[in-house]
């Protein structure tokens, strides 16, 4: 192998180690997670999902999962994309937390009481699904198969403390939903 062959191959392992395009995983500038919300918000819709996740999170293979690195707080990403979501016309997010969170212990995870403390304010006045963790990575897993996931990744460093909004229709709420339906069922 020729120098020059082999410094190509360290630089493609660079690249992809790094994120290039096509390896699932992005690390933008601390200002371009926000960019990437502000790209995509206006293309997703029903049905898609933005994770704002906790920085042991899988690297997910669907297809539709795309990971950005954010290098930045959880709590502070999480504001930053419900108020970019609330701001939107199209989309409402449906929130769920995992099931374990309330049963991590201080004595195991310092910080723990703190952050679900500060979780609960900035999710207030949400309603709040918890379901177990498994149950959640698989409702993602099926959605990246036809449907875009954001993933936004943090240095959160405690387990089970992501937040999983899935997308839901602004301006049809699940009341009109089943008026429709009901009203199509008579015709």
């Amino acid at each position: 192998m020729t120098k020059a062959r082999g410094s190509l191959g360290v630089l493609a392992l660079a690249a992809m180690l790094a994120g290039a395009p096509g390896s699932g995983a992005q690390t933008p500038s601390a200002a371009g997670w926000q960019a990437k919300v502000r790209q995509q918000l206006p293309l997703l819709g029903h049905r898609n999902w933005i994770l704002i996740v906790d920085s042991a999170y899988p690297l997910q293979v669907s297809p539709g999962v795309e990971v950005v690195e954010t290098n930045a707080d959880e709590l502070a990403v999480a504001r930053a994309v419900l108020s970019a979501v609330d701001r939107s016309i199209h989309v409402r997010p449906l929130v769920y937390t995992d099931a374990e969170l309330p049963y991590l212990s201080p004595q195991d995870f310092a910080g723990i009481a703190s952050y679900r403390d500060d979780l609960k304010k900035t999710l207030a006045g949400r309603i709040v699904k918890s379901l177990p963790h498994e149950q959640i990575l698989g409702m993602i897993g099926e959605a990246g198969k036809s449907y875009k996931v954001l993933v936004l990744k943090t240095t959160m460093a405690m387990p089970y403390t992501s937040v999983f909004l899935q997308l839901d229709c602004k301006y049809l709420s699940a009341e009109q939903e089943q008026r429709l339906r009901e009203a199509m069922k008579t015709r």
